[in-house]
């Protein structure tokens, strides 16, 4: 499929297909709506969202081929079919299975179509696409679990819709496939298709009230093309098992609160000094491996540190220092020169890991980071090293803040690494190691031991494919320890740093070097503040 995801990035909260059932039977219980009301809503929704998108489609009528499941998910299509055919389109319908085991509001949407309509296996349905300007996939919405068996035409008419050169040159449009909620065998828990929807595929999806974890996950993206969100004015549901947050945009006044105040030590105002926005240390390891502590550190600082120290082998301090001008840069030999520079009480949160090394000497570091107590975010080597050290782990607290991507999270959660579900994974993981845990990537999950969890979706309108970059990590480790130096709890120092991280990204846009994400954190955090 040779798409790039766009559209909405909806921020949630994101609904399991369990809890967005249980939303819809709640207000159709208390007699706020009907079913069928529910399915006119989508089905209007899904052909204004198909208009907005392609508004040649709203200026000529075109020849559309709905394709039906037996469910609500067809009944939802059968709306559309209706709508478009009453718009002057010349749409045909193509149905799952026996039309007679269509129950409740499918089959009353059924009953109310009066145009063509025939079994989807019957032949000429590749042909009926060919004349068409458009494709609606209504075939399985949110509930689908089992593997999918695609007649063998729908198969190669996917297959053909998501490729190149499908269609006839010298078309005024292509076939668009527009999926309604999801792309039929998509996963709504984790973004993965189900065992036969290998080929399925949309260019537009169209949500139904919430959007489903599987939209922003895995594969996600790529398969739903744009994705709209269309509001059935169901409400959100209260928060539960179920329900996934989603990170949202910082408020400018966390960014403006400075530690002290958070402690409760004081308040916010012109007379505020350095030490009132807290003090991070990242530690670095030797000479010619401090470029991933420098970039943490410069992360720290510019997002609002008070001050930063680089702490580093005695005979890397000249090659630290001589890259280096706001942040201080302090020689830190081995674990008893951490634990007496962690003496003043104004260090207030440390980061490790980035071109650390691991070794036995940075194994000790580790631990007497864990044993302070101090706020921490353990990154790449610090995060190899505990997961290789079942007493390092043991160290591990909720003020702590682990940052892996794909190939660590599988080294400290090896019974998850491979999960379908990463959300699930990441959950375990955190409990399981009584600390914060952000699995990084375009759908980046922070769960704490809790149980609390939220995720960031770098996708669709927020998309920064160029983050995929050496050092980006790093930057986002030290942003993530300068906010718990600022006072920050852990959870909102994670989403906070992610979602900036995110911007800055796309601030800067392709060409992206990690350099390059701290000098863009300024104009991101003006524009928080409005």
């Amino acid at each position: 499929m040779k798409k790039r995801a766009d559209g909405e990035t909806p921020a949630g909260p994101f609904l399991s297909a369990r809890r967005m059932r249980a939303l819809e039977d709640a207000s159709m219980a208390s007699g706020a709506v009907t079913g069928a009301a529910l399915m006119e809503r989508a089905g209007r929704g899904a052909v204004d969202a198909i208009l907005a998108r392609w508004p040649a489609l709203a200026a000529a009528p075109a020849a559309a081929v709905v394709l039906c499941g037996p469910g609500n998910n067809g009944g939802d299509g059968l709306v559309v079919a209706r709508l478009l055919r009453a718009r002057g389109w010349d749409v045909a319908v193509r149905l799952w299975g026996d039309p007679a085991r269509m129950r409740g509001d499918a089959a009353a949407m059924l009953a109310a179509w009066d145009g063509p309509a025939a079994p989807l296996e019957a032949p000429g349905l590749i042909d009926a696409a060919h004349d068409a300007a458009l494709v609606v996939d209504a075939l399985f919405g949110t509930g689908l679990s089992r593997a999918l068996a695609l007649p063998g035409e729908v198969e190669a008419l996917f297959h053909g819709l998501m490729a190149d050169g499908f269609w006839p040159a010298g078309r005024a449009w292509p076939p668009y496939v527009v999926a309604l909620d999801l792309p039929s065998g998509l996963s709504s828990e984790t973004g993965r298709p189900v065992a036969g929807a290998e080929e399925v595929g949309a260019h537009l999806t169209v949500a139904f009230s919430h959007a489903k974890p599987g939209h922003v996950l895995a594969e996600g993206p790529a398969r739903c093309g744009a994705l709209r969100v269309v509001d059935l004015g169901l409400g959100d549901p209260p928060p539960g098992e179920g329900v996934l947050r989603g990170v949202a945009r910082p408020e400018a006044d966390d960014f403006g609160t400075p530690f002290v105040a958070r402690k409760g030590e004081g308040a916010p105002g012109a007379g505020d000094h350095k030490f009132a926005h807290g003090h991070a240390l990242v530690l670095s390891g030797g000479v010619g491996r401090g470029g991933a502590a420098r970039m943490a550190a410069r992360g720290a600082l510019r997002i609002g540190a008070g001050l930063v120290t680089l702490g580093c082998p005695p005979g890397a301090v000249l090659e630290n220092g001589a890259r280096l001008d706001a942040v201080m840069v302090r020689p830190v030999a081995d674990a008893a020169a951490l634990e007496a520079a962690l003496g003043d009480a104004r260090i207030t949160a440390l980061c490790l890991g980035p071109g650390l090394g691991t070794g036995p000497r940075e194994a000790r570091l580790v631990g007497a980071a864990l044993a302070s107590g101090r706020p921490c975010v353990l990154d790449a080597d610090a995060l190899t090293l505990v997961a290789g050290d079942p007493g390092l782990a043991a160290g591990l607290h909720p003020r702590c803040v682990l940052t892996p991507h794909g190939g660590e999270f599988a080294r400290l959660a090896p019974d998850g690494a491979g999960a379908e579900d990463k959300v699930a994974a990441t959950r375990a993981a955190s409990a399981r190691l009584g600390a914060w845990v952000v699995h990084k990537g375009p759908d980046t999950v922070i769960a704490g031991p809790d149980g609390d969890a939220a995720l960031h979706a770098a996708a669709y309108g927020r998309a920064a494919p160029w983050l995929a970059t050496a050092g980006a990590g790093d930057v986002l480790a030290g942003m993530v320890a300068g906010l718990l130096a600022r006072g920050f709890a852990p959870g909102p120092a994670a989403e906070a740093a992610v979602w900036c991280h995110a911007e800055a990204a796309r601030a800067v846009g392709p060409g992206l070097i990690a350099e390059d994400l701290p000098e863009a954190l300024p104009a991101v955090l003006r524009d928080l503040a409005g």
